[in-house]
């Protein structure tokens, strides 16, 4: 079963993975893992918002089909 995705969950993760790579005590091995993993968030975010203004316009779209006035 799919997980349903959490956008807010994940752009609370963003947040910290931006706070660790700013941190001078975090390591090169650890920030581009780091990067790896907000890339994978970062396109999971702009699926998620593609398909969600996706959702919209088709919604708009029958509400002007339904009420043309």
């Amino acid at each position: 079963m799919e997980e349903k995705f959490d956008y807010s969950l994940a752009m609370s993760e963003l947040e910290e993975i931006r706070k660790k790579v700013e941190d001078p005590r975090t390591s090169l091995d650890d920030i581009g893992a780091l990067v790896s993993r907000s890339k994978e968030l970062i396109k999971q975010c702009r699926d998620y918002l593609r398909s969600v203004r996706e959702a919209i316009d088709k919604s708009s779209e029958q509400d002007d089909e339904e009420n043309p006035f």
